[in-house]
Formats: C-alpha cells, sequence, structure tokens
C-alpha cells in the first residue's frame, strides 16, 4: 500500500479553492460565448482512433493516449484536443448549410506534457466558427479570444499573429520543402536558425532560395512594420502576397490590443490554413490562448468547410491568477428539536434560494474550509430564525 496516494507523473489534484476558481472561469466563459450566438456542444472523451486524428497531424496522434476497444477490438483514443471533433459534428452530424458557431469544454489528456511546466490532463475551452472564409470570421474570433482574457481579469496581453498560408507556399514551391514539411515547421517553431541553414544539405536539400526564405521567417519579428519587410525578403509568390495582404487588413482592424506578427509562429502544417494568432500575458511562460483558421479539415468526414477557432487550458489560465478570496457565508447550527429544526431549515432554503452560501456546522464539529469565510450566522430570536453579523 506504499505510496498509493502518489499520482501518475504530470498530474495533479485540484483543490477546493482553485476548483472553485476554475469553474467560475468555465461559466462565465461559456456564458460569453453564448452572447455572441455560439452553441455548446459535448463530444464524447473517448473515440475511435481514425476520426480522432483525422487532419490532425503527427503532433496529436504523438499527443494522444491509445487503447483497445473492449466491445470491438478497434483502437479507441483519448482525446488529446477537441477541435477535430467539433469539426465532425459540424460537418457530419449537424451539416448545415449556413455559418455555425459551435464552443466546447471537457479534458483533454496527453501522452506526454508538452513542456517542463505543463500537466498532463488540461481542461480545454474553445469556440470555432464553421462556414464563412472571409476576414469577418477570423476577427471574430480573435476579439473572443482577447475578451475571454478580459473577462479573466487579464487587461494588459499581447496578440502575435502569423499566417499558415505564407510558409505553405514557400514549402510548396520547393518538391524538397515538400518532403521535409513537419522538419520545417518544427524548426520555425523552434526559431533554430543552424538548423533552418542546414536544409541546404543532405539527400534532400533544399533550393537555396527556398533556405533563404525561411532563415528570414523567425527573423520577421515585431510591430506592423514586420510586413513591409517580409514583402521585400521574401519571394513574391501569389500565396505569400496573398497572406501578407489579409495580415495587414487584421492588424488594422485590431487598433485596441497590442499586436505584433511573428511570421515563424507556424501551425501545423496540413492543418492551419490560414491566419494562426497566439496571447501572450505576463505570469505565463508562453501562449495562453492559440487559434487560427483550419479550412478544410472537415473534407475527411464528408464535407470540406472553412473554419476557424481557438481554445485555452483553463487549468492553466487558472494556476497563473491571483488567490480567490474566500466567499462570506452564513453558519447555522443544528437545532435542539422538531419544531424548531423545521423552522431552521426554511429559513436555510430560503436563504439559499436567495443565493446565499449558508453551512450547517455539526455538534463538535470545527469548521474550517478554504473557501468560506463565516462573516454572519442564524440565531434564533423570539421563536424566529434571524441573520446576525458575526463580530
Amino acid at each position: 500500500m506504499k505510496g498509493n496516494w502518489l499520482l501518475p507523473e504530470s498530474l495533479a489534484d485540484i483543490l477546493p479553492t482553485e476548483a472553485r476558481r476554475i469553474e467560475d472561469l468555465r461559466r462565465g466563459l461559456l456564458d460569453l460565448f453564448r452572447t455572441y450566438g455560439f452553441e455548446l456542444v459535448a463530444p464524447p472523451l473517448v473515440e475511435y482512433i481514425d476520426s480522432l486524428l483525422t487532419g490532425g497531424g503527427t503532433d496529436l496522434n504523438l499527443r494522444t493516449s491509445k487503447l483497445v476497444d473492449q466491445l470491438s477490438g478497434r483502437t479507441l483514443g483519448i482525446r488529446a484536443d477537441m477541435t477535430t471533433q467539433v469539426t465532425r459534428i459540424d460537418a457530419h452530424l449537424l451539416n448545415r448549410a449556413g455559418v455555425t458557431r459551435l464552443c466546447y469544454c471537457g479534458p483533454v489528456l496527453h501522452a506526454r506534457p508538452a513542456g517542463l511546466l505543463s500537466s498532463r490532463e488540461l481542461l480545454q475551452i474553445g469556440a470555432e466558427i464553421f462556414g464563412h472564409a472571409g476576414i469577418e470570421a477570423d476577427l471574430e474570433i480573435i476579439r473572443l479570444a482577447l475578451e475571454s482574457t478580459r473577462l479573466a481579469g487579464l487587461h494588459t496581453v499581447r496578440l502575435d499573429v502569423c499566417h499558415a498560408g505564407l510558409v505553405r507556399s514557400l514549402i510548396e514551391a520547393d518538391s524538397a520543402a515538400a518532403t521535409r514539411a513537419d522538419e520545417i515547421m518544427a524548426l520555425l517553431r523552434d526559431k533554430d536558425l543552424p538548423g533552418i541553414a542546414d536544409l541546404a544539405s543532405g539527400e534532400y536539400k533544399l533550393k537555396s532560395e527556398t533556405v533563404a526564405a525561411l532563415s528570414a521567417l523567425p527573423l520577421l519579428y515585431g510591430d506592423a512594420s514586420v510586413i513591409a519587410s517580409a514583402r521585400k525578403q521574401l519571394p513574391p509568390l501569389p500565396g505569400v502576397t496573398s497572406a501578407l495582404d489579409t495580415l495587414e487588413k487584421l492588424l488594422s482592424a485590431l487598433d485596441d490590443v497590442s499586436v505584433g506578427v511573428d511570421l515563424a509562429d507556424v501551425g501545423t502544417y496540413g492543418y492551419h490554413s490560414g491566419v494562426t494568432f497566439s496571447v501572450y500575458a505576463e505570469g505565463w511562460h508562453d501562449a495562453l490562448v492559440q487559434g487560427g483558421r483550419y479550412d478544410n479539415v472537415g473534407r475527411a468526414f464528408g464535407r470540406a468547410r472553412p473554419a476557424t477557432g481557438f481554445s485555452l487550458d483553463l487549468r492553466k489560465l487558472a494556476g497563473g491568477l491571483m488567490p480567490a478570496a474566500p466567499a462570506p457565508a452564513i453558519r447555522a447550527p443544528v437545532a435542539a428539536d422538531f419544531a424548531q429544526d423545521v423552522r431552521l431549515r426554511q429559513a436555510m432554503h430560503a436563504l439559499r434560494q436567495a443565493g446565499e452560501i449558508v453551512v450547517q456546522v455539526f455538534p463538535g464539529e470545527q469548521a474550517t474550509h478554504d473557501e468560506f469565510v463565516f462573516d454572519r450566522e442564524l440565531v434564533e430570536s423570539h421563536g424566529q430564525w434571524v441573520v446576525q453579523v458575526v463580530s
């Protein structure tokens, strides 16, 4: 029995105060999403692996834990991300003709932690827009993501934007680059300039102009002036020009937040197709919110649709916030007899219906709570139970 209280590595219990803070955030964000017209869906935690990994790329496969279904003998996956599931619901179950806005919240499990400080279990919440290819959908998703951080109490954040179409154009213009796409994306995410330079050698070496363009991307980071620099340094491929035009238009519409351009902040090759973004805030070691456009992922479910969205981990968000203050509560005793108990229960019920927290303290109990502080108590006065301030 020794050590039976230990949890697997990178997993942790959530204790009362933090659990309440997470739940308050969950409720607040889902209510916010609803005001934008997003409808809540709840896909299952486990699915057949071929459905769960559709369109997700190599990274999602590595993050997904697998098991065998005892009923069918087929391989199941415990979801590591909910976006593909929501895409399946839009494409295969709802099958609507127009724009569909869906939101979700649920646990996801990573086979390995994403970083040294990361948990393997996340509480993912997000919002997705299906059916509109225009920049209007990208702007709505970005603005909702920013408003989500403000609801959590973060009023100074930084938004970094990129465009997956830009890198895709560079890769598709070089047949050797297409065979090393995943490697290139990893090098760009790490801003590994020596590694990018090495792409010019080896069996599948890239064209010199492709390597030069890829080498420029990690250095194209900063304010809106980066776009003008990119136009000078990158080849004038149609996809590159279109991506820079879109980013320029996006920046002109986002004038109420600190925005940066990071042309090496790429997503997953073959998954993201347009504008991608990350939201950073002081107190978190990496991106707090991530999102972007992923058109046509639903094709594998029988229906290609424009799509854009974002997600964040509520446990991660809550972990960087100030501790929640204890909530004021009313302390109630246990009645001495049946008649007294009836009146006491009626009084407690009325207070709870009014939204008050009423905790009945049992005989001999030393009430200890992390979430509550007793600033009032129920006392009997002239046959009635009344609330008095605790001195």
